[in-house]
């Protein structure tokens, strides 16, 4: 029997005192609900690293768990299992977090944390909904990534999108209509905006050649743009070391070989021409020009199938 939305998480005792707190913090004001589901989206496992770091250096309570044994492919997404010698000792099963978390200057917000569902998009999509609903919560942000054909030395640029335009009015718009791969976020994102509720998000654009690999650059762009989409002061300095420590190890990697090289000063190239003709913004197509919706939906189909040859098969 199917289940209903609300048999998929389970609120936490520590939920309700942090809504009374967080009521009287608000002032009346409503609450914020940032989104880091890691999945097809978020190359560099970028999103998923930002919102680890936040919860690595903020004050945070988990306030609720969504049952993820019935939302995730577990044969898709094995699970970690540690083996020593001859026996098992431990199993690490994915999760589905929401957590209550304060920024750097006491302002409560919430972090959706974990895998995204494989099953069930309609009725999690319906949970997420209703609690944010009940939890007060009047904005919502995304934090993705997105393979793009740019340089690792070149500052990292967003695509941003929003249910009203008046939320992202600063960010440019570079493409029309196209069909593109559906994901969790993009669904949220959707259903938000149906029930009123004002609901954005940020895509950074990773170096295509990076997009299996770890790249914290990414990951300090999306909670710099989320600060300033919010107001919530977010620390990131930890990050930005990662950074540029990373940025070295990219930089000896590259360097090792002249083909390589070569290429990232292709798209250095084409970056700078595009730069310069259209005032600071950064996406890049072969020839200096914006990639058309079916050139990027395209990348992304790529980018996907890469990730499907990558899993595990019986």
């Amino acid at each position: 029997m199917p289940q209903r939305p609300e048999e998929l998480v389970e609120l936490l005792p520590d939920a309700e005192p942090f809504l009374a707190r967080a009521r009287e913090a608000a002032g009346g004001g409503g609450l914020v609900l940032v989104h880091d589901l890691a999945g097809e989206f978020d190359a560099a496992r970028a999103g998923a690293l930002a919102g680890a770091h936040l919860l690595a250096s903020l004050p945070h309570r988990l306030i609720a768990r969504f049952d993820a044994d019935s939302l995730v492919d577990y044969r898709a997404h094995r699970p970690r299992v540690t083996f020593n010698g001859d026996h098992y000792e431990a199993f690490t099963p994915p999760e589905i977090l929401l957590y209550a978390v304060e920024d750097d200057g006491g302002t409560p917000f919430l972090l959706l944390h974990g895998a995204e569902p494989d099953y069930a998009w309609q009725r999690f999509v319906a949970t997420v909904t209703s609690l944010a609903e009940r939890l007060g919560v009047t904005t919502v942000v995304a934090l993705q990534a997105i393979p793009m054909p740019v340089p690792h030395t070149r500052p990292v640029t967003v695509t941003a999108h929003a249910t009203r335009r008046q939320l992202i009015e600063s960010y440019p718009v570079y493409w029309g209509e196209m069909r593109i791969p559906g994901s969790v976020s993009a669904l949220l994102e959707l259903r938000f905006g149906e029930a009123g509720v004002d609901a954005l998000g940020v895509a950074a654009h990773v170096p295509h050649y990076l997009a299996q690999a770890t790249y914290p650059a990414a990951s300090l762009t999306l909670l710099e743009h989320l600060s300033g989409l919010t107001g919530l002061h977010l620390p990131t300095e930890t990050l930005r070391e990662a950074a540029e420590a990373n940025r070295t190890e990219i930089d000896e990697e590259i360097g090792r070989s002249p083909e390589n090289t070569a290429v990232v000063a292709a798209l250095e190239q084409q970056f700078d021409s595009f730069t310069a003709a259209r005032e600071g913004t950064g996406l890049l197509g072969g020839a200096g020009e914006v990639p058309s919706g079916d050139e990027l939906a395209s990348e992304l189909e790529r980018f996907l199938a890469e990730q499907d040859r990558k899993r595990p098969r019986d």
